[in-house]
């Protein structure tokens, strides 16, 4: 949803402490500019490195070696893994849908 993806950094440092929902960095594409969200109480472990060479990876391999940050801690009550997360984007998306 935001486009060609250019840019994205991190707020928190390696070894810092994170909550659930603590804004942690930003993600820019050509068409908007977005926050990153946390979804694990505990400490941030730093960014992927192979996006830092190739942001490409979030479009192409997002469940894969496009992943964006790593926490080491407990994870939200609510959280999914990567299928169930697929089947909530895609419920979404049929529902938007369905309304135009």
């Amino acid at each position: 949803m935001l486009g060609e993806l250019v840019e994205y950094g991190f707020e928190v440092k390696s070894g810092d402490p994170v909550q659930v929902g603590q804004v942690i960095g930003w993600i820019e594409g050509f068409k908007a500019l977005s926050d990153l969200y946390c979804v694990v109480e505990g400490h941030f472990q730093g960014g992927n490195p192979d996006v830092e060479n190739n942001i490409a990876l979030i479009h192409t391999d997002p469940y894969g070696k496009g992943w964006l940050y790593l926490v080491k801690g407990t994870p939200e009550a609510n959280s999914v893994d990567v299928r169930g997360y697929v089947e909530i984007l895609d419920r979404t998306i049929d529902k938007i849908q369905g309304q135009h």
